[in-house]
């Protein structure tokens, strides 16, 4: 069994596990509730941590990028900041953020229309399973699959490019 130590964290999860449990089973006998809100409170929080994972990824990727107080920083769209935790950067600095910064967006830019959408909507927008899915028109289950085919495309092909994740 997995834990939750945000408490924040935790009541997100017991909350979305009980709407999910009233709209998709809601009809069912009030004896199967125990059962079927501890298989939904189970997967609900595998996602949680499947996220936290991926989306921790992509922040130690381009945390490099940001500055240390700004939450809200989207690194893709600002790249010329003229320090960093280090200090004033130098030319070759800011030249080598730029080259990464470009690379990601190209290869974001180059995934498949679907695997970018729910990419994007998922860890820039920072939308759930459920609300990816009802944004794309699609199931749960497929913007997972196209969540996890864009992060290993991405990997793969930054890799490639020799940028470490």
């Amino acid at each position: 069994m997995f834990a939750v130590r945000e408490e924040e964290g935790a009541l997100d999860i017991v909350q979305d596990s009980m709407l999910k449990l009233a709209e998709k089973y809601g009809d069912r006998p009030a004896e199967e509730f125990p059962m079927l809100f501890q298989r939904i409170l189970q997967n609900t929080i595998r996602d949680f941590y499947r996220r936290s994972k991926v989306r921790s990824m992509w922040t130690t990727v381009l945390s490099a990028f940001s500055p240390n107080d700004d939450d809200d920083h989207d690194p893709l769209e600002t790249l010329a900041a003229d320090e960093d935790q280090n200090g004033p950067r130098t030319p070759e600095s800011q030249l080598l953020q730029a080259q990464t910064l470009t690379a990601i967006d190209d290869e974001i830019k180059k995934l498949p229309t679907r695997q970018r959408e729910a990419f994007l909507m998922r860890y820039w927008e920072d939308m759930d399973v459920a609300e990816t899915a009802a944004a794309m028109g699609c199931s749960e289950g497929s913007v997972k699959t196209h969540c996890s085919r864009a992060t290993h495309a991405l990997a793969a092909a930054l890799s490639a490019r020799g940028i470490k994740l």
